[in-house]
């Protein structure tokens, strides 16, 4: 029993089980509210951003400015004809859209949004829960929802939505490795897999500008795990018609929908957790008055700016960027972005090890700026590999009727005159005596 003591002590975060359970109750509802609140603000700030992009108006009808159009939208869809493929298998297509959107709601928890404040006299923090692994509870969850996908698109009973449910589980899996890679730098520099514990650690510097490349790299990752344009393959609708949702209407077609911003939310939490100084107010706002700013409410405003900015980049991406072929899109994650990430783990591990034997960080810079520039002169003495020269076309005569119908040359083919096959002949001296009566 003692050690069973110990072990469930250790595993403890301070300031966190504590709560009585009307707290817990508040926090729980306030997430839900949140996430709803977030997504119908992310969808017509999405549409009025691209519009501006366009130089188009926008939404601007239902409500204050359009503000209500995407509430009018997710009312609508929850009165269209609900229709199911005759060769649907039904339990899992009615089960595939609840699949993808649970786990969405569940990220959230474990992610600080403030420090201890005042609710009803009860000292509390603004955050749920922690774990001593919650950056890994995070990635576990997000893996979860894709299994919505890739059932949405199996049970349809069609080509094209399976067709998208197989590009979203490789896309899932590539991309989601790449980002728990993205993970290494920041653990190696905090000390722990804890969020609460890593924005404390980003008391004095935030990692997203010491850590940049595993920033850059996050970013670009949780843009092809939320399926999102221009990584948004399993969804194509050049290719696949809608891909995964080809077969999806009404409200099942909405909790897709909701499930896909409520992600865009987590991992711009998660984001502004790890590399963007979570709840605390940037700099010079954070130097006023002892850091009046990072206390109270006003964290909370601070780290839904930060989440919001992040909602700007993925609108920027979709405004900007065309669609990658999906070739392109998986040798990009395999062949550049997983060797980048393999290399920028190696150079943070070696900084660390530097800091803590004692190294000064100007010695660190002088010695990294070394390793750079001989990698740099090497990558220069390295012959370029020649390719051979193709040989040139034999000069041979073509005949474009020998397959039954006229086909163009092919380069080096000399284009003869050509032969008109004999019923083509009969049919025109039929047509032309026919004329002639």
């Amino acid at each position: 029993m003692i050690g069973l003591s110990a072990d469930t002590n250790a595993n403890e975060i301070a300031g966190f089980g504590s709560d009585p359970w009307w707290i817990i109750a508040i926090k729980v509802v306030a997430i839900f509210v949140l996430l709803i609140l977030l997504t119908l603000f992310n969808i017509v700030f999405e549409r009025k951003v691209v519009a501006r992009m366009q130089h188009r108006l926008g939404p601007n009808r239902t409500g204050p400015k359009g503000w209500l159009q995407s509430l009018a939208d997710g009312t609508k869809l929850m009165f269209k004809e609900d229709i199911i493929p005759k060769a649907a298998d039904k339990v899992v297509y009615v089960l595939a859209p609840i699949v993808a959107l649970v786990p969405s709601f569940l990220i959230l928890a474990v992610i600080p949004m403030g420090p201890e404040v005042s609710i009803f006299g009860t000292e509390t923090r603004l955050q749920l829960t922690d774990l001593p692994v919650a950056v890994l509870f995070t990635l576990a969850i997000a893996s979860v929802g894709v299994y919505g996908l890739m059932l949405a698109g199996w049970s349809s009973g069609s080509t094209y939505p399976l067709l998208g449910g197989l590009r979203s589980t490789a896309q899932v899996i590539s991309y989601e490795l790449v980002m728990g890679l993205s993970f290494v730098g920041v653990f190696l520099f905090a000390g722990t897999m804890s969020t609460s514990g890593i924005v404390a650690e980003q008391e004095r510097l935030w990692y997203g500008i010491i850590l940049l490349p595993s920033f850059l790299i996050y970013l670009i990752s949780m843009v092809g795990e939320t399926n999102r344009a221009p990584f948004d393959l399993p969804e194509a609708e050049g290719e696949l018609v809608a891909g995964w949702g080809t077969e999806y209407s009404s409200f099942k077609y909405a909790m897709f929908f909701q499930a896909e911003y409520f992600n865009m939310v987590n991992v711009s939490a998660i984001a502004t957790t790890l590399f963007l100084g979570g709840w605390r107010a940037p700099w010079p706002i954070s130097a006023i008055n002892d850091g009046m700013f990072n206390t109270g409410w006003w964290p909370l405003l601070w780290f839904l700016g930060k989440v919001v900015l992040l909602i700007f980049i993925f609108i920027w991406l979709r405004g900007t960027l065309p669609r990658l072929r999906y070739d392109q899109f998986m040798h990009f994650c395999w062949k550049v972005l997983l060797p980048i990430s393999l290399v920028w783990i190696v150079a943070v591990a070696g900084m660390r090890l530097a800091f803590n034997e004692g190294l000064e960080r100007n010695q660190i810079l002088l010695y990294g700026g070394i390793v750079v520039a001989v990698l740099l002169i090497g990558s220069l003495l390295i012959p370029e590999k020649k390719t051979p020269a193709e040989p040139e076309p034999e000069e041979r005569e073509f005949d474009a009727f020998a397959g039954g119908h006229p086909v163009p040359p092919m380069p080096g083919q000399e284009f003869v005159a050509a032969r008109i096959p004999a019923a083509t002949t009969q049919t025109d001296d039929r047509t032309e005596e026919s004329s002639r009566a």
